[in-house]
């Protein structure tokens, strides 16, 4: 099985220290799920798939009678690693249903764009409110890794501005919606006038 970008994010997080396949799960919704979501279900194959190719070993711990599986990377997997981060990475996928929606709307009525922008900026709010969390956690305590915090700022600042462009396109959007009385040019949909413009 050959190795995927979802592989080198497991393998990158037992970089930082060795984990349990729940503890994975955790730090992937933690600190991963922004840039790289992916199910849980597949969070469990990709630690076992990284031992059959030598790039990790894997060991079980007890906690009284429960069982548990720990990953620790080798020094393949490190060696494997820096290949890895050698390599140019793809761009930006967006995948935003949301927004889907609001480029169709035309083939639904008003209320359902309205509410569909609303949501979009409802979820953008608990991003915002969640990010700044964090940034407050890393400012005040360094976080869970302070010897990684360099890197982790360089991210974290992404995350937050493209949060923040999401709070600001939907604001826009919910404004210049106000005005419609419709979804379409002739039941009084309209251009917004810096719709195409490149001026902020």
């Amino acid at each position: 099985m050959a190795l995927t970008t979802t592989s080198y994010a497991i393998l990158s997080l037992l970089a930082v220290r060795p984990w349990t396949t729940y503890e994975l799960k955790q730090q992937m919704d933690r600190s991963l799920r922004a840039m790289w979501p992916r199910a849980g279900s597949v969070l469990y194959d990709e630690p076992k798939k990284l031992v059959q190719h030598g790039l990790a070993v894997s060991r079980a711990e007890f906690t009284g009678r429960r069982r548990s599986t720990v990953y620790e990377i080798t020094e393949a997997g490190r060696q494997t690693l820096r290949e890895w981060l050698d390599v140019p990475g793809a761009g930006p996928v967006l995948e935003f249903e949301g927004l889907l929606k609001v480029a169709f709307a035309d083939h639904g009525d008003l209320d359902q764009l309205r509410a569909n922008i609303a949501r979009i900026r409802v979820e953008a709010e608990i991003r915002m409110a969640a990010v700044a969390d964090r940034m407050a956690e890393f400012e005040q305590t360094g976080g869970p890794y302070p010897d990684r915090l360099p890197v982790i700022a360089l991210s974290a600042r992404f995350l937050r501005e493209q949060n923040e462009l999401l709070l600001r396109w939907a604001q826009w959007a919910e404004q210049e919606t106000a005005h419609w009385t419709g979804t379409t040019p002739q039941t009084g949909a309209r251009v917004p006038p810096d719709a195409f413009s490149d001026s902020v």
